[in-house]
């Protein structure tokens, strides 16, 4: 067994042993009670990277960590894990489908494997680097080619008022340019959509390396163009453009263009 096939079923278990975790949580919360179900979130947040974090390094004691929550440890093997413990969170928090947890691992090459799951809709996207990329262990490939104005389009908003200002303003502009758009709410699953051709593309500013670490390696392993781009909309440190390759450059020429 090679090592990234090792990494990804290592990933794939403890991916599995999170969301059984995770899915340990009320059936409904009291609107009412909201200021007591952000800490609920918040601390089911922790446990989900305890666990990750501490199967990983039973595994692998000499592997590096970069974690949403905090955990982050150099690497002594040069292999670093990064971690999302719940992405979509505000989804987890009012019982949507779309929140995930993701785990990948990068060596100094860049992403070595990727496990996104989607316990709320029993999806499970891997791919490791040059063997494509699976849905519940379905091979994936990206929309391609795809026209910008037949393309079904999502997106993420900032928190901060202002930047969501600017990011509305775009919005405004591209709605009358493609076919429809989506905003379900995780990264992470949004961009796996895009692998999986649910959605014709995908971006998304303010968005740190955990939010795409996994879902990138899948969408690029299932044909997708994958684009990091920084400053963009009010200074945002990251922003996040993914789509099969001919649409990518036209969304892209789109969002610079604005």
């Amino acid at each position: 067994m090679t090592q990234s096939s090792e990494l990804l079923k290592l990933a794939e278990q403890i991916a599995l042993q999170a969301g059984e975790l995770l899915q340990k949580r009320p059936s409904k919360f009291e609107l009412d009670q909201k200021s007591g179900v952000f800490d609920f979130a918040t601390q089911m947040d922790h446990e989900s990277e305890k666990l990750i974090v501490s199967q990983i390094l039973k595994a692998r004691p000499d592997d590096g960590l970069l974690g949403e929550e905090g955990a982050n440890k150099e690497s002594k093997s040069g292999v670093t894990w990064v971690i999302d413990p719940i992405d979509g969170t505000v989804n987890y928090l009012y019982d949507l489908p779309g929140w995930c947890i993701s785990i990948a691992a990068k060596d100094q090459q860049g992403f070595l494997i990727g496990v996104v799951y989607s316990p709320a809709t029993n999806s499970l996207w891997k791919a490791s680097r040059g063997n494509g990329a699976f849905l519940n262990n379905q091979p994936l490939k990206c929309n391609d080619p795809i026209a910008l104005n037949r393309a079904l389009v999502g997106s993420g908003f900032a928190y901060d008022l202002e930047k969501r200002k600017e990011q509305a303003g775009f919005i405004e502009k591209l709605l009358p340019e493609i076919r429809d758009l989506r905003r379900l709410g995780a990264c992470a699953v949004d961009i796996c959509h895009v692998a999986s051709g649910s959605l014709d593309a995908y971006f998304e500013a303010g968005v740190n390396e955990w939010d795409y670490a996994a879902a990138g390696l899948i969408a690029t392993e299932a044909g997708a163009k994958l684009t990091i781009k920084s400053g963009i909309w009010n200074g945002e440190k990251h922003m996040v453009i993914v789509a099969g390759p001919a649409l990518h450059d036209e969304l892209l020429a789109q969002i610079q263009a604005n």
